[in-house]
């Protein structure tokens, strides 16, 4: 066992591909396994309270939407990056590497192909995103998010096996509260859009409210996230309505205030449709458009049909659209109370176990 314990968790990038390492690592830490972090340059500056033994940097670039000088400056990177992973991946000598999907894991996983690790690779959204389908013909398993990914081969499929999208330990704390019926009282909503959703928040839900009747607008408790450019906006339009609000740029118990909430407006990230269905409250979601796979509209889709949300694609998230869905909901108490036992019915809080007995069955210990 003691030459076969270590997992090397390839994770980078974003919250939204941190968020379920870390899940994961505290998981494999409580079955008794060591861990160790490989991640880019850039995301080992903010990786130094990740629960890993170590934290290991190789260099990675993103080679998409750039010139081809750019492209071909990113490739180097990868491969210098990818040969830096096998070099560390040979001394560490993990018994599996898991890579979390974005660029920054495509050096760790093929370094550790090339080295003979076995790979395992996992999919946050409902369409696989392109660093994990350029990977996915050469890792042994393809753990999944959702029970459906699009854009997978036949042979890929066959690969795959569902385990959910782990989540934070203060996410599962956050789940143990019950979600609590509108009634008469005040319908407290979330907004919040992430670094590249805040923007359009601030520009649609103020004046949705503004568009609301005076009798729904006094129905209102509002915390929003707003960049600072916009919080004097943001503020001014809800104390000038009378609607009691909290703004701010970032909320670091982000899982405690979406359990305090009645209905919650935000983007369709995978950990964020993660969240939303561990908790068990009810959305009312906006993907981030422009992708190529468009993976948050296909995440959206799933909570839609299972009843736990209300997708409005960007084109049609508008004041008077948003206001039509917050006026119906406010009518509608019972509604609110069923879309959160919809989310709820579609969660898998125990994901980040799962996944972590995944990791294990793959590195045969």
């Amino acid at each position: 066992m003691a030459k076969t314990e270590l997992i090397m968790l390839a994770a980078g990038g974003t919250g939204g591909h941190l968020f379920p390492a870390e899940a994961l690592s505290h998981a494999l830490h409580t079955k008794g396994m060591r861990v160790v972090l490989m991640t880019d340059t850039r995301a080992a500056e903010y990786a130094g309270s990740f629960p890993a033994e170590a934290v290991h940097a190789v260099p990675a670039a993103t080679p998409s939407g750039r010139s081809p000088l750019q492209k071909a400056k990113a490739l180097f990177a990868i491969a210098k990056g990818t040969f830096a992973a096998r070099r560390i991946i040979g001394q560490v000598k993990p018994a599996v590497v898991v890579g979390f999907g974005g660029y920054p894991t495509v050096p760790p996983v093929l370094g550790a192909s090339l080295a003979g690790v076995r790979t395992l690779i996992h999919e946050q959204n409902a369409v696989i995103g392109r660093a994990n389908r350029f990977l996915a013909g050469r890792a042994d398993v393809i753990a999944t998010g959702f029970a459906q990914v699009g854009g997978l081969s036949t042979a890929q499929q066959a690969k795959c096996r569902h385990v959910g999208n782990p989540v934070r330990p203060a996410v599962i704390a956050a789940a143990g509260q019950g979600y609590e019926p509108l009634g008469e009282g005040k319908l407290r909503l979330l907004v919040f859009g992430g670094s590249q959703g805040a923007r359009i928040m601030a520009d649609i839900v103020p004046p949705a409210i503004q568009l609301l009747t005076e009798a729904e607008r006094a129905r209102l408790s509002i915390v929003q996230q707003a960049r600072a450019e916009d919080d004097d906006r943001v503020r001014g339009i809800y104390e000038k309505l009378g609607i009691r609000a909290t703004i701010a740029p970032f909320f670091k118990d982000l899982p405690a205030q979406m359990a305090a909430a009645h209905l919650v407006i935000a983007r369709s990230g995978a950990s964020t449709i993660a969240e939303l269905t561990v908790i068990g409250r009810p959305g009312i979601l906006v993907p981030l458009p422009g992708s190529l796979d468009q993976d948050q509209a296909a995440n959206a889709a799933f909570l839609e049909q299972a009843g736990g949300a209300v997708r409005i694609l960007q084109p049609e998230f508008t004041p008077r659209r948003l206001a039509g869905e917050l006026s119906r909901l406010i009518a509608e108490p019972e509604h609110l109370t069923a879309m959160a036992a919809d989310a709820k019915s579609a969660g898998i809080p125990d994901a980040a176990d799962r996944l972590a007995d995944l990791v294990i069955a793959t590195a045969h210990l």
